[in-house]
């Protein structure tokens, strides 16, 4: 099992024509379950698996909580690598980035919306 998260952004319907808006897919990642319980530990879990259940609609609502959480898994390793999955699918060297890549992307389209498949 796996979590998707998606920034679109939602074009307006045409002036002319009238059609409908269009969704067009600016960022995608996908991260396993596994790190679930690490992304808890980051004070995370909430902002990337069920954004819709918080009132998270935008990539700007996730910028400051994705900020903290890079910078307390930066500054204290062991304190997440201890929720690394005993499979190996599911790493505090592999979340990290992740979560990096996440957060440059909401910081260069803090306007897109967000959405999550789980």
């Amino acid at each position: 099992m796996s979590l998707d998260v998606y920034l679109t952004d939602k074009r307006a319907a045409c002036k002319h024509c009238g059609r409908a808006a269009e969704e067009v897919e600016i960022y995608s990642a996908n991260i396993t379950h596994n790190l679930n319980v690490m992304a808890e530990e980051a004070g995370i879990y909430k902002h990337l698996w069920r954004p819709e259940e918080n009132g998270i609609t935008k990539a700007k609502q996730l910028i400051k909580p994705l900020r903290a959480a890079v910078a307390a898994m930066k500054s204290d390793p062991p304190r997440f690598e201890k929720h690394n999955a005993a499979n190996g699918w599911g790493t505090y060297k592999v979340f990290l980035p992740w979560i990096e890549e996440y957060l440059a992307a909401c910081e260069r389209n803090p306007h897109a919306y967000v959405s999550v498949s789980r």
